[in-house]
Order: structure tokens, then sequence, then C-alpha cells
């Protein structure tokens, strides 16, 4: 009978720790990308079988990837390149992703997607916050398990797993104050999603902790209530112009930059600029813009192991999971020099 192979035969050729070759073989953080591979590789060659995982795993399962069309609106790309790493970890679950975009109208009219009216899928991702009406329509006419994915639902207990924006755009704040920055500004239409009031309470935070006021006019809508799509509004300035903005996206930094330019602003040494997400449409922006970098990996991979134990069970346990990130620097940020008068 040939020896059954163990994790610990497996760490020894690696040169790992049996922790670290159970974490790669589960899909935990804490391991990169490429010994994660190659740890998959080598037990698949050496016939390792892990019964948690295959049960956990549960492959055949149809997965929906549900999300509004003002989020894969063309130059919406983190949204895309989420809905990427959804269906590279649906693939790696052994399981089958099925994509369906809600349009405007179907919204409005509370028109339930597809997938769930047929019943095609076990289980569904939101991704995206859907308008209130239409999210508690799908609570109340569908019994399939779903998660929400950088948003909260509001409307009722759920699971969520969102990125740290309190925090994030709590930390980008302190660093414009770093930077020198005493007058600083918000962009984004807040209450719109619960991401972008979020990230504002983080900013306010900051101000607070600095003693500063946040006047009505350094607070600006970066879209409107009808489609939600940024750039669709013109941004409207201060009177009194700020030396910083903090940005609820990097979309919208993109979108502020451009308009700074036309005033005849030089970015950063006139103003300087942060976003959030660390992703933009190529082409959009000749600088690079200072933001707080999400893992979407990680949320991708929260996500779908949620999901799955909620399929395989009578899974329970509610709640909202917050995914850190960190601050990656870039250009658009200058330091200035308060002198004393």
């Amino acid at each position: 009978m040939a020896k059954k192979v163990k994790m610990a035969d497996i760490a020894a050729i690696c040169k790992v720790s049996t922790v670290t070759v159970s974490k790669a073989l589960s899909d935990q953080k804490g391991v990169s990308e490429e010994m994660r591979e190659k740890i998959k590789k080598l037990a698949y060659q050496m016939g390792y079988k892990q019964p948690s995982v295959i049960k956990r795993e549960a492959p055949g399962y149809n997965i929906g990837i549900i999300v509004p069309e003002q989020y894969f609106g063309k130059y919406e790309s983190f949204y895309w390149q989420m809905y990427q790493e959804l269906a590279t970890k649906i693939v790696q679950k052994e399981c089958f992703s099925m994509l369906e975009v809600i349009s405007a109208d179907n919204e409005i009219n509370l028109e339930l997607p597809k997938l769930i009216k047929e019943k095609k899928v076990n289980g569904f991702i939101l991704m995206g916050r859907p308008k209130d009406e239409y999210i508690k329509k799908l609570r109340a006419e569908s019994t399939i398990p779903f998660v929400c994915l950088d948003f909260y639902d509001k409307t009722g207990n759920c699971d969520s797993v969102i990125s740290d924006g309190f925090y994030g755009t709590y930390m980008l704040t302190n660093y414009l104050f770093e930077m020198g920055h005493e007058d600083i500004a918000y962009v984004g239409t807040l209450l719109y999603t619960s991401s972008i009031t979020d990230r504002y309470f983080g900013y306010y935070k900051s101000m607070m902790e600095h003693g500063k006021s946040v006047r009505e006019e350094l607070v600006i809508d970066d879209r409107s209530w009808t489609n939600g799509v940024v750039g669709d509004i013109s941004l409207k300035m201060p009177q009194k112009m700020p030396t910083a903005f903090v940005c609820n996206c990097d979309l919208t930094a993109s979108v502020l930059i451009k308009t700074l330019g036309e005033a005849g602003y030089k970015i950063p040494k006139d103003i300087s600029v942060v976003g959030f997400d660390n992703y933009l449409y190529p082409g959009l922006c000749d600088i690079g813009i200072t933001t707080y970098d999400v893992d979407v990996k990680e949320m991708a991979r929260k996500s779908i192991n949620i999901l799955l134990r909620k399929i395989q069970s009578d899974y329970s346990k509610l709640g909202v999971r917050i995914v850190q990130g960190h601050i990656v620097y870039k250009e658009s940020v200058n330091k200035i020099f308060n002198t004393l008068s």
C-alpha cells in the first residue's frame, strides 16, 4: 500500500512549516502567491488529499455575481477588477460563476435578476449597492444565500465584506496634515453609498482631531442621485479653495484633477489630491494619485468562503467583515510649509 501523503511531507520538500502548507491549501491569507502555487502543485503531484478542504469547496456549485450596471460603466474599472478576482476564486473552488448585470430600468421597476427568478444559482454575491427597495425585494422573494460585497445592507442584517474605508480615509487625511495641509475638502456624494459615507467619516475624524471645522462648501458631490455616475455632474468648487482634497475613489480624484487643471491649478504644486481604491482606468489621469490600496483578492476570497459555508449548512453568523489595505504614495501630494505671520 502506498504511503499516505501528509502535510509534513510537503512542508519538508518546500522547506516551510506545516502551518504554511495548511494556509496555502485552504486559500488563507499569509502565504505569497508564488509559494501558494508551488505548494498546491506539489500536493497535486504527490496525490495529497485534504478531506476538510474537499468538503468545504463543494465542487459543482453555480455562483451568481450580480451587479447594478452603474458599477460596470466605462470607467468603473475597480469593479471589473473585483469581478475578475471573484471569477478566479470561484474556479479555484471548482465551482461555476454566472454574471448578471442589473439594468437601471430593472432596478427601478424592481425586476429580479433572471439568475434568481429561474433559480439557476446556489448562491450569489451582490457586488455594489443597489437601491434599498431593490435589496428589500431580493430579500422578500428569494431564499437563495447571498453575500454583499463592497457595501453593507442597512435594510437588514446580512453578511457583508467591505474595505476599511473609515480608517483608510482617516489615514490619508492624517497624511495630508503631516504634509502641512490644514484646509482640506472631501469629494463624494454623502449617503449615496455606505462606502462613500464611511470614508467621509474617516476624513471628518481626522479633521476633528486636528481641531479643524468642516465648512459646508468643503463637502462636494461627485455624482447625481439619478444614476450615480461619476463625472455626470460638474464638481462645485469652494469659493475659498483648500490646499488639498480627499476623494472617495480614484475615479473621482481623476475627474477633480482634470477640473482643477482646466481652472489653471497645477497638481500637486498648487493643490494636493488623494483618492481611494488604487485602481483607475488607463489614460484617465497623467499623474499618479496617492491613494488607499484595497485588498481586492482578500475581499473576493472572504466573500466566496462565506457564501460556500452558507450554501452548505445552516450558517447563521451574520456580520460585516472589514478588510484592511494600505496607503500607496504617488505624485499627487505636495508638502507645504505654513509660516507664522
